[in-house]
Parts: C-alpha cells; sequence; structure tokens
C-alpha cells in the first residue's frame, strides 16, 4: 500500500505543545509548525524562558499574520494542549516526564529524545534500561499515547527561514493506529515531511540510535542528512 497523504486526519486545529521548546530541536518544531499555521505552545522550566522564546519565534520570518504561539511552564503547556511533543535533554528525560504524568494523562505525547554520548570518537548510542527513550516515557506515562517521531530532523534545517522545504520522512514508533495517523499529519504540515509507520514502540532503539549516524554522515560531508524511505 503506497503512502496516501489524503488518509491522514485533520489536525489543524489541535494545540501542539513542546516541551524543551527552548533548545534548538523544539524551538525548530515550534518554528515550522506555527510557520504552517498549527497552534503552538512553548514549554520550559521557567514560563518567563519559554514566553521570550514564543515572542522571538512570532517575529521570524514566514509567519502567518494570526500566528498563535505562546509560551508558559511545562505544566501549564501540557495542561493546554492536545499534543505534546517532548524535546528536552536526554539527561533530563526521565525527571521532566515524571513530573507531567498527571497533566499528560490521555494524551498523544511525541517523543523526540535521542540518548546519545560524545567521546573523541564521535557520537554513539547509550544504552537505556527500559529499552529506549520513548519506551522510558511510555514507562512514565501509563495513562498517556506515546509516540517516537521526530528523532532525525535536522534542528539547523528546522530554524533556518529560508529552507521552505524539508525533505525526509519522520520514523513512527507507536502501539495505536490512530496515534499514527495524528503524528504523520502533523509531520505532513511541514513542506516535504512524511510520517511512515515504522513499528511498534519496542522498535524505536534503533531508530533513536540512528542518529548516531546520521550525525557522523553530517560531520564528514557538511549536510544536513536525513531519511527517506524508497517504493511508498
Amino acid at each position: 500500500m503506497a503512502f496516501d497523504a489524503s488518509t491522514l486526519p485533520d489536525v489543524s486545529g489541535l494545540t501542539v505543545g513542546i516541551i524543551g521548546g527552548t533548545g534548538d530541536q523544539g524551538r525548530g518544531l515550534a518554528y515550522r509548525l506555527a510557520r504552517a499555521g498549527q497552534p503552538v505552545l512553548i514549554g520550559s522550566r521557567r514560563a518567563e524562558r519559554a514566553i521570550a522564546s514564543a515572542e522571538e519565534i512570532a517575529a521570524l520570518p514566514g509567519m502567518p499574520a494570526d500566528v498563535s504561539i505562546s509560551g508558559g511552564d511545562n505544566v501549564d503547556v501540557a495542561t493546554r494542549s492536545d499534543v505534546v511533543i517532548v524535546a528536552v535533554p536526554w539527561d533530563g528525560h526521565a525527571d521532566t516526564i515524571a513530573g507531567l504524568r498527571e497533566p499528560l494523562a490521555g494524551k498523544v505525547v511525541i517523543d523526540c529524545v535521542n540518548p546519545l554520548g560524545f567521546d573523541k570518537q564521535g557520537p554513539y548510542a547509550l544504552a537505556v534500561e527500559e529499552g529506549s527513550a520513548v519506551q522510558q516515557a511510555a514507562a512514565l506515562l501509563p495513562e498517556s499515547r506515546v509516540a517516537a517521531a521526530f528523532n532525525h530532523v535536522s534542528a539547523p534545517l528546522l530554524a533556518d527561514p529560508e529552507v521552505e522545504r524539508i525533505d525526509l520522512d519522520v520514523l513512527i514508533c507507536t502501539e495505536e493506529r490512530e496515534v499514527i495517523g495524528i503524528v504523520a499529519a502533523l509531520a505532513a504540515r511541514i513542506p516535504g515531511m512524511r510520517g511512515i509507520y515504522a513499528g511498534r514502540l519496542r522498535n524505536a532503539h534503533q531508530v533513536e540510535a540512528f542518529t548516531a549516524n546520521l550525525i557522523a554522515i553530517n560531520k564528514r560531508y557538511k549536510a544536513h542528512a536525513g531519511i527517506r524511505v524508497t517504493d511508498l
């Protein structure tokens, strides 16, 4: 069955919260989604930092006149959002998510965190007790609908206003068919992107780990490499 974007649900009215929205990846995703007209909330441990980041993003080129982007602390953003993207550093992943269990109950949570280490030989994947970052999130958020996605999107490309399209596939790992459609539809809001189902949560560890390979590729070839799945 070929990929068919016309079958995706309408997610244009969903408010997307980004926990870690003041970091490079979070800011980039916030910019692209808000630029596409998606209502976006920026979350941070400090509300004032999130508010400042939202104001900066709203002033970037390409934003619609009626852009809806604002900021708040993580609990406030998790409470007010329909879908939440987790884009925090790995070393703060467990603590941040554990503190949001109640406001994230019943909501779609998209984890794009990659547990990586760095040494003189370059990036490498870290072992995670639960198997992967998203499996850790699922264990900490038993009442949420959890997916892994956006792990391989280049932060510099997301943040560059002159880049109109980002041609890559977003690999989605989750347990729920409906969540696949929601995440794929959000990816499709960014021109050039497709959201592709890549298996259940147990398959996410290699998706997260492959980011180390992409970093090595980008360093060697001075590129912003992504993934495109063929024959779809």
